[in-house]
């Protein structure tokens, strides 16, 4: 037996061996392999039959006779000894065993012939590190498609055991034949389905604590497919060409989760030809058939000439005439035959004052062109214009002729004019007294001449025998469409009164692009309507018991602001005030602007002007500044100021693939000569204030949207713009030789002022009778992108179809005052700035609300508000004018307390006691 008394570890006999039957030891029970947790031993336990004697050794070493607890009993079925004997092993103990294999013991039971080995028991120290080697991650995948979600747990003795939790209730593989869970801890789904979607976390667990993964958002989304096409529709033209068509819609299925929405077109139109009515026709008539007895022979004739089809009418009159065939010798009718020649002679006589008549209506016309033409002669003026609105109440007749010069808008300038052109168009005219008359010209967008003199002589003054005579020498504006609002052209001298000529054309209808407001201490919201650009005053940025009157104004004239080279405006020039105005937290300034946006292809910069009326840099877009903040958005700019003034975006394209967006509009409208029909293309930026222009000067025009505006990507690539007219239909219409296609040169487009761009085309039909219109209209820049716009109109306009002009009317709500101008409540709002403005080790901060709302640049900014929480939620109130999406918002809160609950759990210390109820303790 050894020796286990001290510190000798030598083996050696003991001093008496006591007698025993001979047989060697069996062991009952042999050592476990053990955990130590935390710092509570366990416990060794070995037992034997028949022994003597049995003690442990670990790592090689005998463990001291004192530390063992041994207990002795009998088999009372063979009258054998049975010894049990207990030893304690401490978390001590194995720290301080430093060997090339773990911690281990086995006990060693003697007998009279012997002794007996047991297995060697390890004995190791539990833990489970705090982060997972691997989490899930989030998918969108499409229905029936394959789901895997990798999970590593972290690194522990004993290996954790992994479990999954779909919205926090387990998941379990055996109930459900498409979910696997048993290939290396990962979760498989083989086939997705709608009921996949959630939210799911891997659980991994040892004896010593839990802990759980971040969890991934699963979404299973349906994408949208067309339905059948739907039968076509009747032709809508009655008579010859028009069109019909058909539609589908995309619910086969319908897009679901943000699927893709079908790819192509809901509506398909054709043209179509309906036979057209025609009306009979007589054909001659007979040869007379032989007289009759009664004196008398007749005559018939047949609608044949041609038939009436296709619901024309039937020929008007008699298909059968009869005549006496005696000239008059035999008695018709039992008259006597003097009657009969009197009235014969009442029908010649009527035939002659017939004659007459027309004889004396043939002279007067002669007249009346004679005095017509001398007139002409003795006139000095290139345009005479008589003014009977005594005589007619009101509606005039104007006869312009033009100068004879030549003009530099015309696409072919060495041709000639036709100086035997005149123009005659009738309109209403109001007069605000017999003295003062507003006359109405032809707007300078179709009039192809530079230069016009008036002459007018009231037919009041002539009635009272005066003969003098104002002239009005006016220029015409060659420019593009629109020209400025109520620009006088000129005046014209009568009675020392002055009257001036407007362009009636170009007077705009709409209030000046200008909101104001009276905003105090709780703050509001002003917008200009329909032009995308608004102001946002936060909660408290006034000072309480104060008000002021804000306003908000689009520049409408000729920016000041002069780009540099290839520089361009992106956005409208908008004025806030008063200059003022002091605020202590920053107002959210939203402006549009057309750029597709792209750091690699754009250098952005906001500008601001000075009282002296200079522009200077404020900063640019990608600059980390304190100053003031810019998000760019793709449509808009939100930009974070803390002082009014005047501002505006200037783009600087880095390469030739900066894209320019601009959109292109057709309007359309019958010209004073009712068969002609105008088609004007308008390119402008993108951006909704460009387009209120347009469509407030078109109103004014006449002008009819005739298609949904479309998208063009203008690139910075030298390459020119080119706008044509395509299918116009022949027999229907025409338009006039080397004007179906106009080219617009690169550096009027790009580097052009906000003002849009146009172009007029002028369309004639054949006849009065067509009303319908279908043509193309292809917008393209050279080697660039194309749009071609499918025009299908009625030129009637109580025939057409209405196309909505803005997505978001909001000319209801310009200014909105107090709690109902913000989305989130003021109550919700204190508490998220409350629960994040203060930062703490468990990362639950504003740089978390910042990140979950794509916030990533420039958070020093934020880092210098007294708020910056609350400021984060104001740009988030910009962003969100009209969407305001609060569940979005909800959404990313509760997962920035997820977030916080993971990170909190991570920074305990390394081992810990195990943590079943983790969940229910953090809220989740």
């Amino acid at each position: 037996f050894p020796s286990l008394s001290g510190n000798d570890n030598s083996e050696a006999l003991p001093e008496s061996i006591p007698s025993a039957p001979g047989t060697l030891p069996h062991f009952m029970e042999e050592p476990d392999d053990a955990y130590i947790i935390k710092s509570n031993p366990i416990v060794l336990r070995c037992k034997a039959m028949p022994a003597m004697q049995i003690f442990f050794k670990c790592n090689g070493e005998w463990v001291h006779q004192n530390e063992h607890v041994s207990e002795e009993s009998m088999d009372e079925t063979t009258g054998l000894k049975v010894r049990e004997v207990f030893i304690n092993v401490t978390r001590q103990q194995v720290e301080d065993f430093h060997g090339p294999e773990d911690y281990w013991c086995q006990c060693v039971a003697w007998s009279h012939l012997g002794t007996s080995k047991s297995r060697k028991a390890s004995v190791r120290i539990a833990y489970l590190r705090k982060n997972f080697e691997q989490d899930p991650q989030g998918k969108e995948v499409p229905i029936e498609g394959m789901i895997v979600l990798h999970c590593r747990p972290p690194e522990g003795v004993p290996a954790a055991e992994v479990e999954w939790l779909k919205n926090e209730e387990p998941i379990d593989s055996n109930l459900d034949e498409n979910i696997d869970t048993r290939a290396d801890h990962n979760l498989i789904i083989r086939q997705a389905r709608l009921s996949d979607s959630g939210n799911y976390t891997c659980m991994a667990a040892n004896i010593v604590a839990k802990r759980r993964s971040m969890s991934a958002t699963v979404v299973v989304y349906v994408n949208g497919g067309w339905s059948s096409w739907t039968e076509w529709s009747n032709c809508n033209a009655r008579c010859g060409r028009g069109w019909q068509k058909r539609s589908r819609t995309c619910t086969n299925p319908a897009p679901l989760n943000g699927g893709a929405f079908c790819e192509g077109m809901s509506v398909q139109k054709i043209t179509c030809t309906s036979l057209c009515p025609v009306d009979g026709s007589w054909e001659v008539w007979s040869e007379w058939s032989v007289c009759s007895p009664e004196c008398e022979h007749l005559r018939v004739r047949e609608c044949i000439a041609p038939p009436p089809r296709n619901g024309g009418k039937y020929c008007e009159g008699v298909s059968q005439e009869s005549e006496n065939c005696t000239e008059g010798l035999c008695i018709q009718d039992k008259k006597p035959l003097h009657e009969i020649k009197s009235q014969n002679i009442e029908t010649a006589s009527d035939i002659a004052l017939y004659s007459g008549l027309g004889a004396a209506v043939i002279a007067v016309a002669v007249l009346v062109v004679g005095v017509t033409l001398y007139r002409r002669s003795q006139s000095e003026y290139g345009v005479d214009v008589i003014d009977s609105s005594a005589l007619t109440g009101g509606f005039q007749t104007f006869n312009f002729k033009t100068v004879r010069q030549g003009n530099s808008l015309l696409l072919n300038s060495s041709m000639q004019p036709d100086l035997t052109v005149s123009r005659t168009y009738s309109g209403p005219i109001c007069l605000q007294d017999p003295m003062d008359k507003e006359l109405m010209t032809e707007s300078s967008l179709f009039n192809p001449l530079s230069d016009i003199k008036v002459k007018v002589q009231s037919s009041f003054m002539v009635s009272l025998g005066v003969t003098e005579r104002a002239e009005y020498h006016g220029k015409a504006h060659s420019g593009t469409f629109p020209h400025g609002n109520n620009r006088a052209f000129g005046t014209i001298q009568a009675r020392n009164k002055a009257t001036y000529i407007q362009n009636l054309s170009s007077i705009s209808t709409t209030s000046e692009l200008k909101t104001t407001a009276i905003f105090g201490h709780l703050g509001g919201r002003l917008v200009v309507p329909n032009t995308g650009v608004s102001l946002l005053i936060p909660h408290g940025a006034i000072p309480e018991e104060s008000s002021w009157e804000i306003y908000l104004a689009i520049t409408q004239k000729e920016s000041s602001l002069q780009p540099e080279g290839t520089d361009v405006l992106l956005g409208p020039e908008v004025t806030c005030g008063p200059s003022e105005v002091s605020v202590s937290t920053p107002f959210a300034l939203t402006i549009p602007h057309c750029a597709q946006v792209n750091s690699e292809h754009w250098n952005i910069h906001l500008k601001k002007r000075t009282q002296q009326g200079k522009w200077e840099e404020v900063m640019s877009v990608e600059e980390e500044t304190t100053s003031c903040y810019c998000l760019l958005d793709p449509y808009a700019c939100h930009i974070l100021l803390n002082s009014f003034g005047t501002y505006a975006l200037i783009g600087e394209p880095i390469s030739d693939c900066a894209v320019r967006q601009l959109k292109v509009a057709v309007f359309g409208c019958l010209s004073c000569n009712s068969l002609d029909y105008n088609l004007r293309v308008y390119c402008m930026d993108n951006t909704p204030c460009a387009f209120q222009e347009v469509v407030s000067d078109e109103r004014l025009q006449g002008g009819q949207l005739l298609e949904e505006p479309k998208l063009l990507h203008f690139k910075g690539n030298t390459f020119s713009l080119q706008i044509s007219v395509l299918d116009i239909p022949p027999f229907l219409w025409r338009i006039k030789p080397f004007t179906a296609c106009q080219e617009v040169p690169f550096s009027r487009v790009w580097c052009s002022s906000p003002k849009p761009l146009h172009c007029a085309f002028s369309l004639e039909r054949y006849s009065p009778a067509t009303t319908q219109l279908a043509c193309k209209v292809c917008v393209r820049q050279v080697k660039g992108h194309e749009q071609v716009l499918q025009i299908q109109t009625s030129i009637l306009e109580n025939e057409r179809e209405t196309i909505t002009f803005f997505a978001h009317d909001d000319s209801s709500f310009p200014a909105q005052m107090g709690p109902k101008a913000f989305k989130i409540p003021y109550s919700i709002r204190q508490r998220i700035c409350a629960t994040f403005d203060t930062p703490n080790a468990k990362g639950k901060d504003w740089q978390m609300l910042a990140q979950k709302n794509s916030i990533n640049r420039n958070l020093s900014y934020f880092a210098t508000q007294s708020s910056p929480s609350a400021v984060i939620l104001d740009l988030w109130e910009a962003r969100h004018q009209h969407d305001g999406d609060l569940d979005s918002l909800a959404c990313a809160l509760e997962e920035i307390g997820r977030t916080h609950s993971k990170i909190s759990d991570i920074t305990e210390t390394e081992v810990e006691e195990p943590d079943f109820n983790y969940s229910r303790q953090n809220g989740l």
